[in-house]
């Protein structure tokens, strides 16, 4: 059976089904949201069947919507590659590149050496989303995400960054007037500065190490930011990155034994990671990262390790084991 439909009212189900309102949509491809309402319904009549379900939070795709979805998330991919290639743009990147990262790694690292990109490829437009969540590079919310885990399905490409290392801090003005620390255990007697349990979806940022040892956090923060201000206000202790911690003189580290390492995972979809603009920015990234990898690290490379220091790391990946949830 062959199907007469306009192509471009494509673009207008593709906004819908990732945004899931009609107005937001709307204001994605500058149209009012009557015209993406009738070239949706023109769409729909066209194949013959509902695309969409619409429901008191917004439109929710049906199987049919389902099926469609990832043959013109291809086709779009395909699409843009045409642009690029024909264009003339592989000489140049140009365009709008939507960067999605943790805020650590956002806003410590990234943000402050993103002016070289640009420096370098003026056409450029960048786009940093420095947050702690997941980034759905099919519904585009990001061109490439920083993830802290590697993508297990999906049309997805990913190549690990670096690992990371995570430990316990205060401020030394807190440390002075708070109960003295030996072990884990002691930390029952501290204030603790911890993320909002209910409203943190990453996985990998829910720390056991707390539960583990019998204490519990009085202060809470859905941003690191925040959590490294309280720190260094005299708040509590608190779980920082040592590439975060380790430029704050006023902090010290509290057992230091206890390390936690996590990973950072550079993420592009396969439809577009080979457009100009987005390998750009992606090999920008690698290069940076690979370029200061002992940024990440609070220790030197495994060749320069002392004994005192390798039975340090022992101790530390047997803490691993409790304090990891990875």
């Amino acid at each position: 059976m062959i199907i007469n439909f306009d192509w471009n009212d494509l673009r207008y189900f593709l906004a819908v089904a990732r945004t899931g309102r009609l107005t937001t949509a709307a204001q994605l491809l500058r149209q009012t949201h009557m015209t993406v309402s009738r070239r949706v319904a023109a769409l729909e009549k066209a194949m013959a069947t509902k695309l969409f379900q619409k429901q008191t939070d917004g439109y929710k795709l049906t199987l049919a919507g389902q099926r469609l979805l990832p043959k013109v998330q291809h086709l779009e991919g395909v699409m843009l590659g045409v642009s690029d290639d024909i264009g003339g743009c592989d000489a140049r990147a140009e365009g709008t590149v939507r960067i999605g990262a943790p805020a650590g790694f956002g806003c410590y690292f990234l943000a402050s050496r993103l002016a070289a990109l640009l420096r370098a490829n003026p056409l450029l437009r960048l786009e940093l989303i420095a947050s702690d969540r997941h980034y759905s590079l099919t519904k585009r919310d990001a061109d490439i995400s920083i993830s802290f885990v590697q993508p297990a399905r999906g049309p997805l490409v990913s190549q690990k960054l670096t690992d990371y290392q995570l430990g316990l801090y205060a401020s030394t003005d807190y440390i002075k007037r708070a109960p003295s620390i030996e072990t884990p255990l002691d930390l029952s007697k501290h204030l603790l500065i911890d993320y909002i349990e209910d409203l943190q979806d990453v996985a990998e940022l829910n720390w056991l190490v707390y539960s583990s040892y019998g204490a519990s956090a009085h202060f809470f923060s859905t941003n690191i930011t925040a959590q490294l201000q309280a720190t260094l206000a005299g708040e509590g202790i608190c779980i920082l990155p040592h590439f975060i911690a380790k430029h704050e003189p006023s902090l010290q580290s509290v057992l230091p034994s206890i390390l936690i390492t996590r990973s950072y995972w550079l993420v592009t979809h396969a439809d577009t990671r080979a457009l100009a603009r987005i390998r750009v920015a992606r090999d920008f990234i690698v290069r940076e990262v690979k370029a200061m990898r002992d940024y990440f690290s609070p220790y030197p490379t495994a060749r320069q390790l002392t004994l005192a220091q390798s039975a340090d790391l022992l101790l530390t990946k047997n803490t691993n084991e409790i304090a990891s949830v990875c």
